[in-house]
């Protein structure tokens, strides 16, 4: 079940600092591209991360999977991966991946999702984090990205995308306020 719609102030995302208590901030230095992105999360939705970090991620847009195709067309006589096959590249296991993002680490509060490649190393982090009593106990869902390119290929590959790249991720926060995030399992029954 989905929570109810929000009011507007909890649906806007909201550039953040990176989240130094994230599991991947050792990764922040260096980064070519590290930026993260919150919303607050409503008071009756589910605060287990990876249902939050799938229902945000598992579909796209219908316009995200077009520009997905066009990058595909574009960058597969490059020898980069395409969304299929990073789709159907081999896990142990079918839950090893959210649509195309390769899960390395799953914990209570943060999944660390993303993929290797010979131009370039990624990783999302979805945090689940408590803004504390101050402000009533209130959730966010923050999502931060980091890229680290190892050649001319990556760097050039990235200054193309990152435009898109902020568009989507805010995109794909505001999508999931907007469809109703799902609700905690202890208010479903």
């Amino acid at each position: 079940m989905m929570t109810s719609v929000m009011p507007d102030e909890v649906r806007h995302e909201r550039v953040v600092p990176l989240p130094s208590g994230s599991r991947i901030a050792g990764l922040f230095a260096g980064a070519d591209l590290a930026d993260a992105y919150a919303i607050q999360l409503p008071p009756d939705s589910s605060r287990d991360v990876e249902t939050l970090a799938r229902f945000m991620l598992g579909e796209q847009a219908p316009w995200v999977r077009f520009l997905m195709g066009l990058r595909d067309t574009l960058v597969a006589g490059f020898g980069i991966k395409t969304s299929r096959q990073l789709r159907e590249a081999p896990t142990s296991e079918a839950s090893d991946r959210i649509n195309i993002f390769r899960i390395y680490a799953a914990c209570e509060d943060e999944m660390i999702l993303g993929e290797d490649d010979k131009h370039l190393d990624f990783r999302i982090s979805v945090l689940l984090r408590s803004n504390g009593a101050e402000s009533g106990g209130k959730n966010d869902i923050v999502v931060t990205t980091v890229v680290h390119c190892h050649n001319l290929l990556g760097r050039t590959y990235l200054a193309l995308i990152a435009p898109f790249h902020r568009i989507v991720v805010r995109s794909n926060l505001q999508r999931a306020a907007r469809r109703g995030w799902p609700q905690s399992a202890t208010l479903q029954g």
